[in-house]
């Protein structure tokens, strides 16, 4: 089989034929990353987006970035509400708000909500952290505010208990568990709480708004989610980071569920998260492995999760050995392209494992073609932001 029988150009018509070569529509579509701050993937993925909404129905973008700062986001696409640059500023984590095309996704979502009654909607899907974690203040102080009483406890005794942040900021704490407050009385007590406002959130669910309802879901699995992170950060045991790892994975799958009730939706994060296949990573002599959030979402939605992986031939001055996938697909005629990638593996025989010279690209595993839907290459990068 050519390898032209299997790809696309990287347009709408193409966007379009590969969600009906699907065995069904997908309540969520993930587009992988293979490397943050690309430019020209931005831009791209900028591009599906708005074909997915004019032309394929979809009213939702999640995208890997603070669940609680991905509010902010959402109050300005739906309502208005703020500037462009302070939306920007406080709405995105991990130095994603500084993105060109961040910005210019922001500034389009908004205007189409503008001129249309049926809204768009914006999820951060991350937790609020990355190796270390952010207080549960907001979180907690926030599902408390949406709740009636009687109450687990005052806020005035939740404020002593959640005491100054800085106590849970620590970053310290990634290599020294010691320092750590996760095991703390006062955690411990927090955890408790935190669970009985949850419940009482089941309960008193007749009396909120939709809007509340779901604010106060979010708040109320971030909160259990981050004071579990915390617990698990001053563990001693060989079993911390892969514990942690898949915390955190399993917090973006809760997330993405709750995203899904407004999909059909486009998923945007790095390809580690979005897979179906078990994340591995080497720590001295150890070999860790747990779950990503794609196979922990593909698992509850089955057939309505899809994953798009994308690929990267030329990066500056690295080219890709013709002998891997991503020199392979360097041959296309395209410079983007929509490859099918189960078909790619049947058409390709024991293509080689690429060794890129930036760290901070992950290229593609040909073993594992067969557990993705798609492939979004880009011949050639030279931006990255």
């Amino acid at each position: 089989m050519d390898i032209k029988d299997t790809s696309r150009p990287l347009d709408g018509p193409g966007v379009s034929a590969f969600l009906r070569s699907l065995p069904a529509e997908p309540l969520l579509l993930g587009l992988g990353e293979a490397r943050h701050f690309v430019g020209e993937l931005g831009e791209v993925r900028n591009e599906i987006f708005r074909h997915l909404v004019e032309r394929e129905g979809y009213r939702s973008f999640a995208i890997e970035s603070d669940c609680l700062r991905g509010l902010v986001v959402d109050d300005h696409i739906t309502t208005g509400a703020g500037t462009l640059d302070d939306v920007m500023e406080h709405g995105f984590s991990h130095g994603f708000g500084a993105v060109p095309a961040n910005r210019e996704l922001v500034r389009w979502m908004r205007a189409y909500n503008e001129e249309h009654d049926e809204k768009l909607r914006f999820f951060g899907f991350d937790g609020p952290l990355e190796y270390w974690a952010e207080s549960p203040r907001q979180a907690l102080t926030s599902l408390y505010a949406l709740l009636g009483g009687p109450l687990p406890c005052t806020a005035e005794s939740l404020d002593t208990l959640l005491g100054p942040d800085d106590r849970w900021t620590n970053e310290a704490t990634v290599m020294d568990p010691s320092q750590s407050i996760g095991r703390s009385a006062e955690a411990q007590r927090l955890r408790l709480i935190a669970d009985d406002l949850v419940a009482l959130l089941d309960t008193q669910a007749p009396r909120l708004s939709a809007q509340d309802r779901e604010r106060a879901a979010l708040y109320g699995r971030t909160a259990v989610g981050l004071l579990r992170y915390h617990h698990w950060m001053a563990d001693t045991s060989p079993a911390r980071i892969a514990r942690l790892s898949a915390l955190r994975d399993a917090m973006m799958a809760a997330n993405l569920r709750a995203a899904a009730e407004h999909g059909p939706a486009l998923v945007f994060a790095h390809n580690l998260h979005l897979q179906r296949t078990m994340s591995l990573m080497s720590l001295g002599d150890q070999r860790l492995e747990w779950w990503s959030a794609g196979a922990i979402t593909a698992t509850h939605l089955g057939d309505r999760y899809a994953f798009l992986a994308s690929a990267l031939g030329t990066v500056g001055d690295d080219v890709p050995p013709p002998d891997t996938v991503e020199g392979i697909l360097s041959t296309l005629p395209w410079d983007d392209s929509l490859v099918d990638a189960r078909r790619l593996a049947e058409a390709i025989t024991e293509p080689a494992r690429r060794v890129s010279r930036d760290f901070a690209y992950f290229p593609l595993n040909p073993d594992q073609l067969d557990m993705i839907d798609g492939v979004v290459f880009l011949k050639q990068v030279t931006r990255i932001d």
